[in-house]
């Protein structure tokens, strides 16, 4: 079976630098750098449709660019990568957001994906105007993927919910294809809601030992419902010709973290409802030691980052072989994302696909074009 591979677009900016935020953080200055214009944004889309990413991933959240609007505008600047919007189901009406799925799949030629985000963060959902708590939220969330899953069915929806209630609703035109479903959280609510409504369950880069946990928890929960998920994760890569180089990418990436900075985001995060959060803090415990938590995973980024913050760091043939340790897991498709993201994509596009790809494990979405040939084989 072929790994599938997506990128990130970095619609709160781009830089040499790490750029934080998320999870309740504002982005940081680094953002600045290269801002998130449709043309910069569009580059990096292009660049990672030609060494054959299959999508790429856009956040949701008051720290960067709104997701839906920026994706159709770089939709039309790509041919083939499709985009997995990040969005928030208590923000827009299941309804409307079934009905704007439909629209994008029928002026992206089928090129949508969705990331259902319930939201681990109170402060910032009431800045939106959303009051209900955790809990309520991950209820909601279900509420409305299963009258949005109804609605795509061609179904006339009414419902009367605890949080969601439509009348008569239907949509006068179906999505072709019916958008896959990506949704994370390591709560038991949001485990219950994976179960029942996802396609594909996200997790964060944990070490292998917590994945094969989670996996093994949600497996057994989507049985219950009579229903199978797909697996992914959510990593960052700094992948070079040699593991020095690579190591020295992540020492400099290190030295910029201003000591400041990495004390008021790991305060801001610490305020977290998000249990994936709390994972992500416990992985580092905020302190600048013992970073390298499992061979080749770095939880560096996670200290000025909110959100995902770990990075595989190696040798294109160590990232390779960690890629495979997680796929026989069970995890099959790959979130992945570096700084800067244009030069990253290409570091790993040509220096990691090409050895999946000898190894029979990714092939090149486009069969127009092959996949490039590795300049070194891949190590036994």
């Amino acid at each position: 079976m072929s790994l599938t591979f997506h990128w990130f677009l970095p619609t709160n900016g781009d830089s040499r630098h790490v750029v934080g935020g998320g999870h309740g953080t504002p982005a940081s200055p680094a953002g600045q750098d290269r801002p998130p214009t449709i043309a910069y944004l569009s580059q990096i889309a292009r660049a990672a449709e030609d060494l054959g990413f299959v999508g790429a991933l856009t956040p949701t959240g008051a720290w960067c660019e709104d997701a839906w609007l920026t994706t159709a505008m770089v939709s039309r600047e790509t041919e083939r990568l499709k985009f997995l919007v990040a969005f928030r189901p208590g923000f827009v009406s299941p309804t409307l957001a079934a009905q704007m799925a439909s629209t994008f799949q029928r002026q992206s030629g089928g090129r949508l994906l969705l990331n259902v985000v319930t939201g681990g963060e109170s402060h910032e959902q009431r800045a939106y105007g959303d009051f209900l708590d955790k809990e309520a939220r991950y209820r909601r969330t279900g509420e409305f993927l299963e009258i949005v899953r109804q609605l795509w069915q061609g179904r006339t929806v009414t419902v009367d919910g605890e949080h969601l209630s439509v009348r008569e609703a239907v949509l006068a035109r179906l999505p072709e294809p019916v958008p896959q479903v990506y949704f994370g959280g390591s709560s038991p609510v949001a485990a219950q809601v994976a179960a029942r409504h996802a396609d594909v369950y996200l997790t964060w880069g944990e070490p292998p030992a917590q994945v094969a946990e989670k996996i093994t928890r949600l497996r057994e929960l989507a049985a219950r419902e009579g229903r199978t998920l797909r697996f992914g994760i959510r990593l960052h890569v700094i992948t070079r010709d040699t593991a020095g180089q690579a190591w020295a990418e992540a020492r400099r990436l290190l030295d910029g973290f201003d000591p400041e900075t990495v004390r008021t985001v790991q305060a801001g995060l610490a305020r977290s409802e998000s249990e994936g959060q709390r994972r992500m803090l416990a992985l580092h415990g905020g302190g600048r030691d013992g970073l390298e938590i499992h061979p080749n995973l770095w939880a560096g980024i996670g200290l000025v980052r909110g959100g995902a913050g770990t990075a595989l760091v190696g040798s294109h043939d160590e990232v390779a072989e960690r890629i495979l340790e997680y796929r026989a897991l069970g995890i099959e498709e790959f979130v992945l994302s570096g700084y800067p993201h244009l030069e990253e994509a290409y570091w790993f596009g040509e220096g990691v696909l090409p050895r999946l790809a000898a190894r029979g494990l990714w092939r090149h979405p486009s069969v127009a074009r092959p996949a490039p040939v590795a300049q070194v084989p891949f190590a036994s």
